[in-house]
């Protein structure tokens, strides 16, 4: 028996461990696979979406309202911690993402454009001119000194004109329906509803000294700016 090699048959080969060299192996352990979290996933986007926005609105609150050319790809990349590549992953180009940060800024404000009625107007301007407000000023170019000197007469003129109507009031009431007629006599006004809404000519000034007349019209019943309480009681 000392000289007999036995053999195994192929099935008792093929189970149970075995030997190759001089190490012991069995079958490989089955790899447990974890389910694909989508769920986790779309909710990290979604935050990192909103990093981006956030860091966007941030960037524009030191310039004026108007001034946008701070909000670049590179400068919310940074501001965000996050590389460029990732912003856009989630805006296609910079006018993508200066667009979803513009409609941040109205909700941040609680304006819906969309759903706009007439009743709403005066609350959303209201809200549009405190975000506004929270802004700093954009420089001016300063004007030709004639131009500015005749500004100048244009208010004081005003501000005699309304005082004379006025005597009850306080300067600041005096002061702001001055002002809301020099802003809407202000070539800027002329040119706005020429160019932006493309009004002809005669229309644009007739709209323009419409809301003058209203105004005129206020401060003739004592609707004093500053106090809207007076306003429903002289509106009946």
């Amino acid at each position: 028996m000392g000289g007999r090699r036995f053999r195994r048959s192929r099935s008792e080969r093929g189970s149970g461990p075995h030997v190759r060299g001089a190490q012991l192996t069995g079958p490989e352990p089955e790899r447990v696979r974890r389910p694909y979290d989508s769920t986790l996933r779309r909710q990290r986007a979604a935050e990192g979406r909103e990093r981006i926005l956030d860091a966007g609105c941030e960037l524009l609150r030191g310039s004026s309202i108007r001034d946008w050319r701070a909000l670049t790809v590179r400068a919310v990349a940074e501001r965000a911690g996050v590389n460029e590549r990732t912003v856009y992953r989630h805006f296609s180009n910079e006018r993508a993402l200066r667009d979803e940060v513009m409609r941040r800024l109205a909700e941040q404000a609680g304006i819906d454009l969309d759903a706009l009625e007439l009743d709403d107007v005066v609350d959303v301007t209201a809200r549009i001119l405190e975000t506004v407000s929270s802004h700093p000023l954009e420089r001016r170019v300063p004007l030709d000194p004639t131009l500015t000197a005749t500004g100048q007469q244009q208010r004081d003129a005003l501000l005699r004109a309304v005082a004379a109507r006025t005597e009850g009031w306080s300067e600041a009431d005096q002061a702001v329906a001055a002002a809301m007629f020099d802003v809407l006599w202000s070539v800027a006004a002329y040119e706005r509803v020429v160019g932006d809404w493309q009004l002809e000519r005669a229309q644009a000034i007739k709209g323009i000294t419409w809301v003058v007349g209203l105004i005129e019209e206020a401060v003739r019943s004592g609707r004093r700016p500053l106090d809207v309480s007076s306003w429903g009681s002289d509106a009946g």
